[in-house]
């Protein structure tokens, strides 16, 4: 309940009547305070009036007053300058360092906040604010899209920062291990991402003339060219397939040229996942992509600044488009043949490598290097893209909101994953209304 006590301090959702300390001072609360996340009271520089003399200074909230005494408080210099404590249940005074009583308040939550909170925190079905979405005007629900749309790229933008620190400051690399974790399309993206690290791009790059050596590495680095990692019902075919065999005699070549270690292969995932979902599928068009070398990062920086905006995503499209060999259009595995398909990239699976990869890695380098242009960018190409379509989209839609770009999209992935999943509707604009209506 602390929580809802900071979430009405910091909107002034007060009970219709005069508050008083516990000493019976008059408060008017002027400024309630710049709210803190860190360590120090819990709102800085609030302005309040106790008995109309104006008091400037820090303000704490805790569940019971008691609970100052519990977090030590009155040990602690930094909260000797809290001008009022503000709490549930006044069960004893609270004193500052130097021996001196605190004022403090007790904050009754109006009874309807109370019963809209308690709403929103127990509803088992999503969202919980449901019935108030339709009568939230345009500009709220627009502006809370744009500040979610940007706190997602901001995130993905912290992950491919972190990809980058892993390879030495690889920029090259964190656009590979991104590309290739968003290959695995969520089931295999970690195992994706994990095989994209111990892909050595510097070593390889002298056999990228041969897509046979680069498929060699490829596979043999996720662990696939290992007899294990063939169904045991397919590994006699596999024995017999001239493909395979080759294709593990080279690895074992180039493995023991570069010192390669593979990942455990039982990292990949195949429950449930479409044939043409299959890691090796993947693999083997990211080979060829790699191959062709159509697509990196340098290119997907350069990508619209000759034709303008209308002629980014078919660039990227050109870019990322990529199909297989002879071989893997009749193989889903090795040892397994299946009837003869491309295997090209879908334009639905396309349009999620575009919102995964080229918008965030063209956002988090332009953060990277201050280049602001490529940050608007990528906000453009997103506006131009469009929406996924999932379970999750199609729950916000049915509660009325309207999602005609990826941008709507991704901001209500974000939405989801981050304040519904996680009960934290203090912190989002919808809950506040809900909470206030």
């Amino acid at each position: 309940m602390e929580q809802l006590l900071h979430y009405v301090w910091k909107h002034k959702m007060f009970p219709l009547k005069e508050l008083q300390t516990t000493e019976g001072k008059h408060v008017e609360v002027i400024d309630p305070g710049l709210h803190n996340h860190n360590a120090g009271p819990d709102f800085f520089n609030a302005k309040v009036k106790l008995d109309n003399e104006l008091w400037v200074g820090n303000v704490e909230i805790h569940d019971k007053s008691s609970d100052w005494y519990i977090h030590r408080h009155d040990h602690d210099r930094n909260y000797d300058n809290v001008i009022l404590h503000v709490t549930g249940n006044a069960d004893a005074e609270v004193m500052r360092s130097n021996g001196q009583t605190v004022p403090q308040i007790v904050l009754d939550v109006p009874e309807k906040v109370r019963s809209h909170y308690r709403e929103l925190i127990t509803t088992d079905f999503y969202p919980p604010c449901y019935k108030i979405i339709p009568n939230l005007s345009a500009l709220t629900i627009h502006s809370w899209m744009s500040a979610l749309q940007t706190e997602r790229l901001e995130h993905k933008t912290t992950a491919i920062e972190k990809r980058a620190e892993r390879l030495d400051g690889s920029w090259e690399g964190a656009f590979f291990m991104t590309l290739a974790r968003n290959f695995g399309f969520g089931i295999n993206g970690e195992a994706f991402e994990e095989w994209a690290a111990h892909i050595p791009l510097n070593a390889i790059a002298h056999h990228r003339d041969s897509l046979f050596q680069i498929e060699a590495i490829f596979f043999g680095q996720a662990g696939l060219l290992q007899l294990e990692a063939v169904p045991e019902r397919y590994q006699r075919d596999a024995l017999n397939d001239g493909y395979f065999v080759k294709l593990r005699n080279e690895y074992l070549y180039l493995a023991h040229k570069f010192s390669l270690q593979p990942i455990d292969f039982k990292q990949w995932r195949f429950l449930r996942l479409r044939p043409q979902n299959f890691p090796h599928i993947r693999i083997a068009q990211m080979a060829m992509l790699y191959y062709e070398q159509r697509c990196s990062l340098s290119k997907i920086i350069e990508c619209g600044k000759a034709t303008g905006e209308k002629g980014i995503i078919p660039q990227m499209s050109e870019m990322l488009h990529t199909h297989v060999t002879p071989y893997w259009e009749t193989h889903f595995a090795f040892g397994s043949e299946s009837m003869k398909n491309e295997k090209n990239l879908s334009p639905f699976s396309l349009n999620l490598l575009y919102i995964n990869t080229v918008v965030p890695i063209l956002f988090a380098y332009g953060r990277h290097t201050g280049n602001e242009p490529l940050c608007d960018r990528a906000f453009d190409i997103l506006e131009g893209l469009k929406p996924e379509s999932n379970k999750i989209i199609r729950m916000w839609q049915d509660c009325g909101l309207k999602v005609k770009s990826a941008s709507d999209s991704q901001a209500l992935i974000q939405l989801k994953k981050e304040y519904c999943d996680r009960r934290d509707c203090l912190r989002c604009r919808i809950g506040y209304e809900y909470l206030k209506s």
